[in-house]
């Protein structure tokens, strides 16, 4: 059973995650047509999540998340020219 229960979480995540990337392509492209540079709204983006990451896991959490996303970087897991198997 417990397996059963992670999974369904996981798929829970995973929704709410494909959820908050679509708010986020949508309040994008509101930015771009309003003439918002994209590096401008990505500094802002970045500023915001690492705001919001501190104000719940503090400094240190932060510091791992960005170490964590750091690493992902490196690994091309954000490159545009990456595909999905």
């Amino acid at each position: 059973m417990e397996s059963g229960l992670s999974d369904i979480d996981d798929m829970i995540v995973h929704e709410k995650m494909q959820a908050a990337l679509e708010h986020q392509n949508e309040a994008w492209a509101d930015g771009m047509a309003d003439g918002i540079e994209p590096e401008i709204i990505a500094d802002a983006a970045i500023a915001r999540a690492i705001r919001e990451t501190i104000r719940l896991y503090g400094e240190d959490g932060a510091e791992a998340m960005l170490t964590s996303l750091r690493e992902r970087m490196l690994a091309g897991e954000f490159s545009p020219s990456r595909t999905l198997q």
